[in-house]
């Protein structure tokens, strides 16, 4: 399928995990994609894979957090390749601790990262998505709406970002589409000092069994980015093989 080609694509939190899947799934269906993250040298990593395999992308550090640097981001995006037909907001922070444990700092970082952005985000490309009757994708978390132990400010940004995502589309369509995806158990480098024993827990909460893979989500942004969905906004798609609905108590 080449449902992008013609289209540019931003992507945030790019580096790695979901945001990576995405930007290589994006490329491979034709899109040009623009990569933002902090981390500089695997964000250029993802980049040479991406036009190893023929594709075109660039990368651009961004502080999601930073409304400058959306606007940088927005700007070198313009310049590179023209306005933004997609916008995927992906980037995120976690600190795990307790209401009670959480500093205010972390509080406010954890905010501002996870769902400030998001606003930032809509507010720096509401132009050029209206100019292309584009679309833009959140990445939210089945922590929006399950309480897991030591995750507050994420619980409350991941929230918020469903919240915010509904308001959007119907702040701005018909001319904009606005959806998240709601991944469960996704094994990425956010797992990595996860242990085998917690990982097998986590996956047999799920109904399929298994954890996921970041390409699996990524799969899901390209449906909802494209025109396979063009009838579908403001909806919360869960990517979690079966873990929101999986109970075993009697």
């Amino acid at each position: 399928m080449q449902r992008f080609t013609g289209k540019t694509a931003v992507v945030t939190g790019a580096s790695s995990g979901i945001g990576a899947a995405s930007s290589l799934r994006l490329a491979s269906e034709g899109a040009t994609v623009v990569l933002a993250d902090i981390a500089d040298a695997a964000g250029e990593a993802v980049v040479r894979k991406i036009t190893a395999g023929g594709g075109r992308a660039a990368f651009v550090h961004c502080d999601v957090s930073s409304p400058e640097g959306w606007q940088r981001l927005h700007d070198r995006t313009r310049k590179l390749a023209g306005p933004a037909d997609v916008v995927h907001n992906n980037a995120f922070t976690h600190i795990s601790a307790a209401a009670h444990e959480l500093t205010e700092g972390g509080w406010d970082k954890e905010i501002a990262v996870n769902l400030k952005a998001l606003y930032l985000g809509a507010r720096t490309f509401v132009d050029d998505l209206r100019s292309t009757r584009g679309c833009f994708v959140a990445t939210s978390s089945v922590h929006a709406n399950f309480g897991l132990p030591g995750h507050p400010a994420y619980a409350a940004s991941k929230g918020g970002i469903c919240a915010l995502i509904r308001q959007l589309a119907v702040e701005y369509g018909p001319e904009i589409r606005f959806n998240s995806v709601l991944p469960g158990p996704i094994l990425t480098d956010a797992w990595d000092e996860v242990s085998e024993e917690e990982r097998l827990l986590s996956a047999r909460a799920t109904a399929l069994g298994r954890l996921g893979a970041a390409g699996e989500v990524a799969s899901a942004v390209a449906f909802l980015a494209s025109a396979d969905a063009s009838y579908i906004t403001g909806t919360d798609l869960v990517v979690d093989g079966g873990w929101s609905v999986k109970k075993e108590s009697k």
